[in-house]
């Protein structure tokens, strides 16, 4: 027993004189929030409002100014307003450290200024904030290899400085309506000692700006449910306030059909999986793959005839599974298990991130009709257990939102179990 339940939380608020961080929490505060009274219950990720940036090839480090692609999709406050009135509460803004970090003190603060504008728009939209520190494992010297692999990792540093000042920022900005979360998906395997001390580290940066602000903790393996299981709750009491988050996108094979940043060679060409399994057969979807293949002229046929004699055994094992929402509880039950086991009140766990590739001009991946019905079997399934979510993504092949008109897709607003806002 760790002491994270709604009945332990309000003892401990008893003794709060005695104890330094739980001194800083107000007892108000506290029994709000043990009475499962978090503003953080149904949310989307805002990705790439602080990413896609433009960095300099090596051997440079820095980016240019400014450092994100001016086309990337960026919510207007009349977006805003829009997502709170379709019953969204919450925004996860998704931050990339790497401008910031490579930045001149001069451009530092314009930053930081830029991140404290968007997220008082989303105050103002009444949506409360959760903001992550995103690095881009794409980017060639900023990336969580250089970061934060561990606590000697070159620029573990100055992340860490960088999360402290962002606590700072936010501490005093919205009390109860923001948090910080310092980390995403941590590379580090779920058996590794690293990871829990990195995870320390960057939380007590947080705490020495910032002692009231919720701050979010995750485990390893890419903040996966089989991270968070590993994970031993007890050492981060002193943290407090905290709250607990996990991703979600299995099966894969349906998540991320199609997705062509995917390592794995069977993603490029996979598509027309069906959800649940039951909805289609092995001999369909591996029809369209081969079409699929038959139009990439990228790679060799050696390459192609590999990939799917690989496709065919993963799209075997999935059709005699035949995963349907069953498949999903399964999985969540796992950190329910975990919150029971610990002692976990489960209106402090955050499914952070969730979704599906979706069929459009740009990919060719799971059939929408499927991706709608997999999107509601998962929320209602973190529902069911009690935890709360943010759907991955608003833009881009994931979103709920065009990046043109703006146009919220009604099939994910229906999914989500949201009301389309009058225009």
């Amino acid at each position: 027993m760790t002491g994270w339940s709604r009945r332990r939380i309000l003892g401990a608020a008893l003794v709060a004189a005695t104890a330094p961080l739980a001194s800083a929490v107000p007892l108000l505060v506290s029994q709000a929030r043990a009475a499962g009274a978090w503003p953080f219950r149904r949310g989307v990720n805002t990705w790439p409002w602080f990413a896609l940036t433009r960095e300099f090839p090596a051997p440079r480090t820095d980016y240019d100014c400014p450092p994100f692609q001016p086309q990337r999709p960026v919510p207007t406050p009349a977006d805003l307003a829009r997502l709170r009135a379709s019953g969204l509460d919450f925004i996860r803004l998704p931050v990339d450290p790497g401008p910031f970090l490579a930045a001149d003190a001069g451009q530092r603060a314009k930053l930081m200024a830029m991140l404290s504008a968007a997220v008082e728009a989303a105050l103002a939209a009444d949506l409360a904030v959760i903001v992550n520190v995103q690095a881009n494992g794409a980017t060639h010297y900023w990336n969580p290899d250089r970061m934060y692999s561990s606590t000697a990792a070159p620029e573990f540093t100055r992340y860490q400085v960088f999360v402290g000042e962002v606590a700072g920022m936010l501490a005093d900005m919205a009390p109860g309506r923001i948090a910080l979360e310092p980390v995403n998906e941590p590379p580090q395997d779920c058996a590794s000692g690293l990871w829990p001390e990195v995870q320390a580290a960057l939380l007590s940066a947080a705490r020495g700006s910032a002692r009231k602000l919720p701050l979010l903790v995750t485990g390893g393996c890419g903040s996966m449910v089989r991270g968070l299981t590993a994970l031993d709750p007890a050492p981060l009491a002193d943290f407090e306030p905290i709250l607990f988050t996990f991703h979600f996108y299995e099966p894969y094979l349906f998540s991320h059909q199609g997705a062509p940043w995917m390592r794995e060679p069977v993603y490029r060409a996979l598509n027309n999986v069906p959800w649940p399994a039951s909805a289609g057969t092995l001999e369909r979807t591996l029809a369209s793959v081969r079409a699929r293949m038959a139009q990439d002229s990228e790679r060799s046929d050696e390459a192609k005839k590999a990939a799917y004699e690989e496709t065919e055994k993963v799209l075997k094992v999935y059709f005699d599974a035949q995963p349907d929402r069953r498949f999903i509880d399964g999985y969540l039950k796992q950190v329910g298990d975990w919150a029971e086991a610990h002692d976990v009140a489960r209106e402090r766990i955050i499914m952070g991130e969730f979704g599906a590739l979706r069929t459009d001009a740009r990919y060719t991946a799971a059939p929408n009709p499927d991706r709608a019905r997999y999107i509601a079997d998962v929320r209602q399934s973190a529902e069911a257990f009690g935890f709360a979510w943010a759907f991955w993504d608003l833009f881009d092949g994931m979103g709920m939102m065009d990046d043109t008109t703006r146009a919220l897709d009604p099939a994910m607003v229906e999914a989500l179990g949201l009301t389309m806002p009058r225009a």
